[in-house]
């Protein structure tokens, strides 16, 4: 492991990030959307499609902080949280060349999951490498 603290950090970031916004969706989703300033309302079909988006983003996040305490799974929990985080930013960049430019917070929430997808992968690359190298 060619850097074991940047990846235990990059891990955390990703992990605590994931892990707060699966809490928040699964447990208080209309409290959590408005934040965004998106009204849920009180439809259980959507409540309900909004809780089952966040049981995925906990887990992931949970793997995430799993693979900072134990690093011979970090590399699988970088692959993880790379994706996770890039599958979201690059659905919303998507739904903005089809849908239209959404309100601001939408916007910074993109940026942050393709940010955070950026260093998992710049992360990923230097430990992929490292794996390759003979001992």
């Amino acid at each position: 492991m060619r850097n074991p603290i940047l990846v235990r950090l990059t891990l955390v970031l990703s992990g605590l990030i994931a892990t707060g916004v699966g809490l928040g969706i699964l447990a208080i989703p209309q409290t959590f959307h408005a934040s965004s300033g998106i009204a849920l309302g009180d439809d259980v079909n959507l409540l309900n499609e909004m809780r089952a988006a966040g049981g995925p983003v906990l887990v992931g996040g949970l793997f995430a902080l799993f693979g900072a305490i134990r690093l011979d799974m970090a590399y699988p929990a970088l692959v993880v949280s790379a994706t996770v985080y890039l599958a979201y930013g690059l659905a919303r960049f998507a739904s903005v060349i089809v849908d239209g430019v959404p309100n601001a917070a939408m916007l910074q929430i993109m940026g942050l999951e393709l940010a955070v997808a950026a260093i998992c992968m710049v992360v990923l690359r230097s430990q992929r490498a490292a794996r390759s190298k003979p001992a």
